[in-house]
């Protein structure tokens, strides 16, 4: 009798998590995140100000029992701008890393799998796209998108965010277009967008999740990067970009309209580090037991060298 797939995929599940729960520092990450979450989409809920109402009995007030984070110079309360700011710079990350992940491993697998012409075109496009200058295409393009919002502009950012994940993943996909499932999958006449989505991009999901999460940070920096020179996030939306860009002249005298927005975004930055490299570490076997298992040989070793 043959073994079924579903106990071993269930038991590498269980193996996995295991690797990732005995990783402090991806729980901790997870936790810093989950926190971040819960804080910038319940915290408006529990103040009465609104991000862009103003109070103008209280201009550049700083943080009281009324106003937790202060207020700025028109009297906006800055813990709501901060929470505002915080999820819309999450959301943005999370749609870029999604949409740049998704066209990379297409992307990727197809170069990888079909190879010849196909392989050489896609790659002539990742070159090509490398080549460009991101930053400068998206400061003169964004301004005339001004119109489509904010999800034009994560459209953007995506756009130059896939080319290096795509090279990785067409790499893998050669050396798993010619394993055993693959061949049989072919000869047994499964299509070939079928045999790429049911067989490729499974085995090499593991390196496409681990480079999502880091993509959420890398997007979230490249976001506030952008809002801070006006490019991104337009008023009276905010970002933590634009609360950062608003904040830096008047951090000497009221630091309470710069810190809290760096503060969370170190912060996220930060954890989402300490999260991919305890996916990096659960996902690669040899990547977390690899250092255990050599100090455990040396020790094993010497004894045995020392009665030679």
């Amino acid at each position: 009798m043959s073994v079924p797939e579903r106990p071993r995929a269930a038991g590498r599940g269980r193996l996995v998590l295991a690797r990732l729960l005995a990783a402090r520092g991806a729980l901790v990450g997870a936790g810093l995140i989950l926190l971040l979450f819960v804080l910038a989409f319940g915290g408006p809920h529990l103040i009465p100000w609104d991000y862009a109402a103003p109070d103008f009995t209280a201009l550049h007030q700083p943080p009281s029992a009324e106003h937790w984070f202060g207020t700025n110079g028109v009297g906006q309360d800055v813990f709501a701008q901060t929470v505002r700011g915080l999820q819309k710079s999450l959301i943005i990350g999370l749609l870029v890393a999604l949409f740049s992940t998704v066209l990379a491993s297409l992307v990727g697998a197809c170069a990888g799998y079909f190879g010849g012409w196909a392989d050489r075109a896609l790659m002539f496009l990742v070159d090509l796209m490398l080549v460009f200058p991101s930053f400068l295409i998206i400061t003169v393009v964004s301004p005339r998108l001004r119109s489509s919002g904010w999800i034009a502009f994560v459209l953007l950012l995506a756009l130059f965010n896939w080319m290096i994940t795509a090279r990785v993943v067409r790499s893998m996909t050669i050396s798993l277009r010619d394993r055993e499932f693959v061949r049989a999958a072919r000869f047994m006449g499964v299509r070939p967008l079928r045999i790429i989505t049911r067989h490729i991009l499974p085995n090499v999901a593991s390196f496409l999740i681990v480079d999502a999460t880091i993509a959420v940070g890398g997007a979230v920096m490249s976001e506030t990067a952008l809002s801070y020179f006006g490019f991104g996030v337009r008023p009276p939306d905010v970002s933590l970009g634009t609360l950062l860009a608003a904040g830096t002249s008047e951090a000497p005298v009221f630091p309470w309209m710069f810190y809290f927005a760096a503060g969370l975004l170190v912060l996220f930055v930060l954890a989402v580090n300490l999260v991919g490299d305890g996916l990096r570490d659960a996902l690669d076997p040899t990547s977390g037991t690899g250092p255990r298992r050599s100090r455990r040989s040396r020790r094993s070793g010497s004894p045995a060298r020392k009665s030679k």
